[in-house]
């Protein structure tokens, strides 16, 4: 269909797509073969980076300098198992697009019916809208910050990175993963600088890593946030089900002879190499934001959680812990430096959600456009809330309007704790199925144990924090009623989210199946010719 229009010689701005995973940069990467640890490395570097973006995105930044404020580094332990969860999944769906050459959207699509192929593309879009949601204010509140610019229309500038996209998709994939990489290391930089400064007790933070039953607990709170409302609200901006879809596509870039066993095991080896070591640079960036929350500023000295009130704790000597930092802020540079880590953040985003949107369109419905009219498009649908956001707050107080941001970014993250197990759960099946990946390359019984451990327990700890999560629309004091609502709204979805993840592990069991009774016969058919 869409090769006929372009032989006629309308190039239609929405064409089928039912090819290999972002075709335009599938298997273009040239890997060098018989060469050293260390160059095959950085031949495979890159993917890694794509992804780990999405760990360090400004979602991240506010649970993780709260949580410091609020618990000291009580809550570092929940950043040190998401991150070892995260490597676990990212490996998993890396691996599932070298073996299996399909991006896991395409593998969910050609084992499940279209009725279900719809339901979890609308889904998944609405994730991805909401990790668009922090961007959006990331990047406003960057520009306001740095250039004085109105918020208004600092939103509205954020839809012309539109422009950047277009021309990074000019100057070719590898030059793409450079450009992240160096955002990442200016991100990572300037925390190590602000925390440097800070000079944290580091025995405690060792400590911190090691996980108590207080971690986890309901029992007091602090500012309105309790321990396991802070390490859910870690463990939801930190695993997001569009970085599994991600990595399944854009670890297909570089070029493998699939006919060669070998070749293969060393792309699933290299890239996992690649994951981990990319992985362990936003760990590194989410402990430092924590840090961050207890060294930098004196204890419960932040009112303001809102970017803009970290901007302004940076440069207000009453606020920060030692004389170091004090001499260092009154220079202004501490707080420059976080508004500019945050517009770097936002940047990075907007390259790998445009990216991670084409490849569920494309995966689950068979629809490509043009990535900046797929940007153009998502982007345009997630200023609005925040336009609203903006125009409702204008003529209030300024910490009202911070807040009310503040709040629009956590409660749009709520769609993420819906979409995650639609994610976790078919990237599990598939890469334990012998079906799918071959003996060789299907999950080890450690790797399987894992995986349902981490798969079942954030599904849990995600549907366990939607009743609080429900609530915050409401506002920080909920009355009785609202609360009452709040529950039952949470328990209709929580059954609904339930109901959908029965309908789904039984269409992919079926599909698997199918496939494996499809393979048998042909196997047959073989062996009588």
């Amino acid at each position: 269909m869409g090769s006929q229009s372009q032989e006629k010689g309308h190039k239609k701005l929405i064409q089928y797509a039912n090819g290999p995973s972002l075709e335009e940069i599938n298997g273009t990467v040239e890997v060098p073969k018989g060469k050293g640890f260390w160059r095959t490395l950085f031949a495979y570097s890159g993917p890694g980076a794509l992804v780990a973006v999405g760990y360090m995105d400004p979602g991240n930044w506010s649970t993780s300098i709260t949580g410091g404020q609020n618990f000291q580094y009580l809550l570092i332990s929940v950043i040190l198992m998401s991150s070892l969860i995260a490597m676990l999944l990212q490996y998993m769906a890396a691996k599932l697009g070298i073996v299996s050459q399909m991006d896991l959207a395409q593998a969910i699509r050609a084992r499940t019916s279209k009725p279900l192929g719809v339901v979890l593309w609308i889904l998944t879009e609405l994730a991805i809208m909401a990790t668009d949601i922090a961007e959006v204010i990331g990047a406003a509140i960057a520009l306001y910050l740095l250039f004085n610019i109105p918020l208004v229309i600092a939103v509205f500038i954020t839809v012309f990175d539109v422009l950047l996209l277009l021309l990074l998709t000019k100057v070719g994939f590898r030059k793409i993963e450079a450009i992240v990489v160096c955002l990442i290391l200016v991100i990572l930089l300037v925390f190590v600088y602000q925390v440097a400064l800070s000079d944290p007790n580091w025995g405690d933070v060792i400590k911190g890593f090691i996980p108590t039953t207080e971690t986890f607990s309901n029992g007091h709170s602090v500012a309105g946030m309790t321990p396991l409302s802070g390490a859910l609200g870690i463990i939801g901006a930190t695993v997001m089900p569009h970085n599994l879809y991600l990595h399944s596509a854009v670890s297909q870039t570089r070029k493998i002879d699939h006919k060669d066993e070998a070749d293969v095991a060393r792309t699933v080896r290299f890239t996992t190499w690649d994951s981990n070591i990319q992985l362990t640079f936003a760990f590194f960036v989410n402990s430092l934001l924590l840090i961050m929350g207890v060294a930098v500023f004196k204890s419960g000295a932040v009112e303001d959680p809102s970017f803009f009130g970290l901007f302004d704790a940076l440069s207000n000597t009453s606020t920060l812990s030692n004389g170091v930092l004090i001499s260092v802020a009154r220079s202004g540079i501490l707080s420059t430096l976080f508004a500019v880590a945050l517009l770097a953040s936002g940047q990075n985003s907007t390259i790998t959600g445009t990216l991670t949107g084409q490849v569920i369109m494309e995966g689950f419905v068979h629809m490509r456009m043009p990535l900046w009219l797929r940007r153009l498009v998502t982007r345009l649908i997630s200023v609005i809330p925040v336009l609203i956001c903006v125009m409702m707050t204008s003529g209030q107080s300024a910490i009202r309007e911070h807040t009310a941001l503040n709040t629009l970014m956590n409660n749009s993250q709520v769609f993420l704790a819906f979409a995650l197990p639609f994610s976790m759960l078919p990237l599990l099946m598939f890469t334990d199925s012998r079906v799918e990946m071959g003996q060789r390359f299907k999950n080890s019984f450690i790797i399987k144990v894992l995986g349902w451990i981490s798969v079942i327990g954030l599904t849990y700890l995600n549907l366990l924090g939607l009743p609080d999560s429900i609530a915050a629309f409401f506002g920080d004091h909920p009355s009785a009623g609202q609360l009452t609502t709040a529950h039952i709204i949470a328990y209709v979805l929580i059954v609904a989210v339930l109901a959908l993840l029965a309908w789904t592990i039984y269409e992919l069991y079926k599909g698997n199946k199918r496939h494996e009774a499809q393979i048998a016969a042909d196997l047959a058919t073989s062996h009588k010719e």
